[in-house]
């Protein structure tokens, strides 16, 4: 099996790329000023966005290719494995790549916020690809970052180059919400899929077996990381895939309600709740009555 290093610190990305360490916890390598790039796989322990503006091999992540296109962002957190396959060939880079550690946004309105730019759990395969005017606006980000880092350390760095990388990481958000509209025939798609996943979940009798559909389910059965099918959702519908998954959920409840002969305890484990009194809340949060006040009212 291949040996896959390890990246731990800005310094040793920089050192393996073959450029200076101007700050020991960032750093914005310019791909056109390196000569060139064979394959690689490495473990990523510090942040990484990568923009590519040519062709130059399969990116690799965890163990799945992905042909990366022109003027596309590729987000990787630490824990991830992310490498180029550019198949034995020796080939020249175009673009820029950001790296930074974890420790240079710990205590800072970035570090606290993080998490929330969830592009950075998004697979591979859902990178964002840029449009010409958008490439100019990240390169320009690239650019701030690099002429703040390049200035001589002083108590100030810190702060304006964090507020740099936050405000590229928003113009990276604004620019997935374009994606996501752009791509509304695509995302429509994935909502019949999604409703038609969840039809088969409750019909097949899965729910008695896998319990109830989590958004982690549906997601790998449609092929998409949690995150990324959770914004989609999100963005196509205005609620959140659990919401959406809840309210399918409710609407087997009331078929099921209106079989008298049905018990509530066994409605509840048909459609995959453990216990009948988690069935019992949810239903009253959803629909403002409780099982047996809507069979009631029914």
């Amino acid at each position: 099996m291949e040996q896959v290093e390890r990246i731990d610190t800005v310094k040793q990305y920089n050192d393996w790329i073959g450029v200076d360490t101007l700050h020991p916890l960032v750093s914005v390598i310019n791909f056109n000023e390196i000569p060139t790039v064979q394959h690689f796989r490495r473990y990523m322990g510090i942040y990484a966005v990568f923009m590519k503006n040519i062709k130059c091999g399969d990116i690799m992540y965890g163990c799945q290719p992905y042909d990366y296109e022109d003027g596309t962002l590729v987000f990787v957190s630490p824990g991830q494995v992310y490498g180029i396959d550019s198949k034995g060939k020796v080939t020249k880079p175009s673009g820029y790549a950001l790296v930074f550690h974890p420790d240079l946004i710990a205590g800072t309105h970035l570090g606290k916020m993080i998490k929330d730019y969830s592009f950075f759990s998004y697979e591979v395969n859902e990178a964002l690809h840029l449009s010409k005017k958008e490439r100019e606006t990240i390169a320009d980000c690239f650019e701030k970052i690099a002429a703040e880092i390049d200035q001589n350390i002083d108590k100030h760095s810190k702060t304006l180059i964090v507020s740099n990388i936050e405000l590229f990481l928003n113009y990276c958000m604004r620019f997935y919400d374009r994606q996501f509209i752009t791509r509304g025939n695509v995302n429509k798609d994935i909502l019949m899929r999604f409703e038609a996943l969840l039809q088969d979940y409750f019909k097949s009798g899965k729910t008695q077996t896998l319990g109830l559909p989590s958004v982690a389910y549906c997601a790998d059965m449609l092929h998409l990381s949690a995150n990324y099918f959770g914004d989609l959702i999100k963005k196509e519908t205005g609620h959140t895939a659990l919401d959406f998954i809840q309210s399918r959920l409710i609407e087997e409840a009331k078929v099921k309600i209106f079989e008298v002969n049905m018990s509530f305890g066994e409605i509840a484990y048909q459609l995959g709740f453990k216990y009948q009194q988690h069935f019992t809340r949810l239903f009253k949060q959803k629909t403002g009555v409780t099982p047996n006040e809507y069979r009631s009212l029914n």
